[in-house]
C-alpha cells in the first residue's frame, strides 16, 4: 500500500517500525498538527506481526503517508529502504517512540534557510505527560553529569554527532555517502562518515523531540550495555571518534568498585560517590520538580553508567587488548532487545 501525492516535498520523514502501532499513532498525532506541512512520511514496517497500515490509512486525509511493508532486516536496512523510496530534498529520521513538537519542522526549515547545513541533529526532552520512569531515564540520558549533556543539547565536550532519534540530512549526502551500515551504532558511524566527506553538520538546539523510551530498568540496562559495546566497534572504524566522555562510564564502574572496597578500611572513601549522587539528585529535582523522579533518576543514572561502562570494558578487553575477532551483530543480539 502506498499513499502519496506526486509533488516533491521539502522533507521526507523516514520511520522504521517494528510491532509498535500505538507508538506510531502518537507519532502521527504529533505530525498531523505541525505548523509547517511540506513533508511526506515514509513509514516502513520491518516485518511486523502487529502492523500499523490501518492506522496509516486513518491519517491519509491529514498527512502525506507512504506506507511500505517488508521482511524483517533490522533498523539500518529498513531506513535505507525508506531512503531509496523517499521523494523529498531533505531526509529526516525519528524513532517510532518520539513525539514531535508542533513547531519542529517550522524551526528546522527556518534554521536551514538562515544558515544551510548538510546534516543536523537535535536534542531529546521529556514531555510533561511522561511517566516518572520515562522522565528519570530522559534525565540520565541528557544530564551533563552522566553524558556530558550531549544528547540534551550541549556540544562543548566533543563535536556534536547527530543520532537517528532526531536527525536530518540532504539527499545529496545520501547520494554521496550512502546509507546506514548494518551494525549497532549505525547512526554515529554515518554521522562520522558525513563529517569526513566534508559536509557541514550542526546542532539545532531548538529542534528537540520528546523521546518516550518505553523501557523498564532491565531493558534500559541492556540498551546502554549495547551502546557501550558498540562504541568499541566505532572506535575501530573511527579511532578519532573516541572522546573522554565515552570513557567516563567505565571510570565510574572501576572507581566505584575501588571506593566500595576501600570503605571496608575507611567509610569516608565513599564520600566522592555520595557527593556525586547528591548532585544527580539535586539537578533532577530542579529540572523535574519531583522527589519521586529525582530518586528514580539516581537509579537510572547508575543503570546507565554501569551498563555502558561494563559493555565498553568487556568489548575493549576482548577486541582491543586480547585482539579477538568477534561477530558484532551476533554478540550484541544476545543483549539487545529490539524495540
Amino acid at each position: 500500500m502506498v499513499m502519496a501525492t506526486e509533488i516533491e516535498p521539502y522533507f521526507s520523514i523516514i520511520i522504521p517500525v517494528y510491532n509498535r502501532p500505538d507508538e506510531v499513532q502518537e507519532l502521527l498525532d504529533s505530525l498531523a498538527v505541525q505548523t509547517y506541512k511540506d513533508f511526506e512520511l515514509v513509514l516502513v514496517e520491518d516485518g511486523s506481526t502487529r502492523r500499523c497500515d490501518e492506522i496509516s490509512r486513518a491519517y491519509a486525509d491529514r498527512l502525506t503517508i507512504r506506507y511500505f511493508y517488508k521482511e524483517n532486516s533490522g533498523r539500518s536496512l529498513t531506513r535505507n529502504y525508506g531512503m531509496e523510496r523517499a521523494k523529498g530534498r531533505y531526509f529526516v529520521f525519528f524513532d517510532s517512540d518520539c513525539i514531535i513538537p508542533p513547531t519542529y519542522f517550522e524551526t528546522v526549515y527556518r534554521r536551514l534557510n538562515e544558515h544551510y547545513v548538510d546534516c543536523y541533529g537535535g536534542p531529546d526532552a521529556a514531555h510533561a505527560s511522561f511517566s516518572p520512569l520515562q522522565k528519570a531515564i530522559n534525565y540520565s540520558m541528557t544530564s551533563f553529569f552522566t553524558t556530558g549533556g550531549i544528547r540534551g543539547g550541549r556540544s562543548s565536550l566533543e563535536k556534536f554527532t547527530p543520532r537517528t532519534f532526531n536527525m536530518g540530512f540532504s539527499k545529496e549526502v545520501y547520494q554521496l555517502v550512502g546509507g546506514f551500515a548494518d551494525m549497532f551504532g549505525e547512526d554515529i558511524d554515518l554521522s562520522l562518515r558525513i563529517r569526513n566527506a566534508g559536509f557541514t553538520l550542526a546542532l539545532f538546539r531548538d529542534a528537540y523531540v520528546y523521546h518516550k523510551r518505553r523501557v523498564s530498568f532491565r531493558s534500559f540496562y541492556r540498551q546502554v550495555y549495547v551502546f557501550g559495546m558498540a562504541r568499541v566497534d566505532l572506535y575501530r572504524l573511527h579511532p578519532e571518534s573516541l572522546k573522554l566522555t565515552h570513557l567516563l562510564p567505565t571510570c565510574f564502574v572501576v572507581g566505584s568498585l575501588i571506593l566500595i572496597l576501600g570503605a571496608f578500611l575507611c567509610p569516608w572513601t565513599l564520600l566522592p560517590l555520595g557527593i556525586y549522587f547528591a548532585l544527580l539528585f539535586l539537578e533532577s529535582l530542579i529540572k523535574n520538580h519531583s522527589l519521586g523522579v529525582a530518586f528514580l533518576s539516581l537509579w537510572a543514572s547508575i543503570t546507565q553508567l554501569s551498563g555502558y561502562g561494563i559493555g565498553f570494558l568487556q568489548a575493549f578487553t576482548t577486541k582491543i587488548i586480547l585482539r579477538r575477532q568477534v561477530d558484532q551483530k551476533a554478540e550484541l543480539a544476545k543483549h539487545y532487545k529490539k524495540k
